[in-house]
């Protein structure tokens, strides 16, 4: 139904329509299709795993078997960081150029990532038979976070391995003094990464299709600041007893 207006002329009733500009759209399709890419990729390098967490339902009973599976986890990450590093450049950089990337890097990732693995699983074998002992108390609280150290180390070594795929101890060092020195953002990258899986596990399909590439990219910010702040792999020092960065 018309309206007259003050001016005497109607004005028919109009709907509501939602004026996005061409650029918008065209950064709104180029994040979709990163978080896209991103999740496949995901979803592809880790079937192994994603397979073995769907048919049991309780993996802390077969220790050694699941963390074999989780070493694919790194060169998986690097591949994903390297990709995510690309689209800086190419917001639509193809699928293939994630698989190529992880063709790539898997060798030098996968030697760099098994390292925090390996603590990960010396530290949690330490805290089961300490658990209950007189020692646990006084213990435990140490032990996770050597784990959690660990954990917040071997995601950002592969985010440094994807910026520069030479792989050294400097790069191991580099990280675990990132993860300390920026402790809240490596508290926040565990917190992402522990619920994106938590969403995976209650609903595998949906998780899958949105929750990665969403939660790796805000990690993949996190650590090149936390990089960033000790002057990046390849040039960061952990420091020395006196305070002072060596070399």
């Amino acid at each position: 139904m018309s309206t007259p207006s003050t001016s005497g002329t109607t004005v028919s009733g109009r709907r509501l329509r939602l004026n996005v500009g061409h650029d918008s759209w065209d950064v709104i399709w180029s994040h979709v299709h990163r978080v896209l890419v991103v999740n496949l990729g995901v979803a592809v390098t880790n079937l192994p795993l994603l397979l073995a967490l769907a048919t049991e339902h309780q993996p802390w009973r077969y220790p050694v078997f699941f963390g074999l599976l989780s070493l694919g986890a790194g060169p998986s990450l690097a591949a994903v960081f390297a990709y995510l590093r690309r689209t800086a450049d190419d917001e639509r950089a193809p699928v293939a150029a994630l698989f190529r990337g992880y063709r790539r890097l898997f060798t030098r990732a996968l030697l760099g990532w098994t390292p925090f693995v390996l603590l990960i699983a010396v530290a949690a074998t330490d805290l089961v038979a300490l658990w209950g002992s007189a020692l646990g108390p006084a213990l435990a609280p140490l032990l996770i976070v050597l784990m959690l150290l660990a954990l917040s180390s071997g995601v950002v070594a592969m985010a440094g391995l994807a910026e520069d795929p030479r792989l050294s101890r400097r790069t191991l060092l580099t990280a675990c003094y990132a993860s300390v020195r920026r402790w809240p953002l490596a508290l926040l990258n565990l917190g992402l990464l522990g619920v994106s899986l938590a969403l995976v596990n209650q609903a595998p399909l949906m998780g899958l299709a949105v929750v990665p590439g969403c939660a790796l990219f805000v990690v993949w910010r996190d650590c090149g600041a936390m990089l960033e702040a000790v002057g990046g792999v390849g040039t960061a020092r952990p420091p020395d007893a006196t305070g002072r960065r060596c070399g």
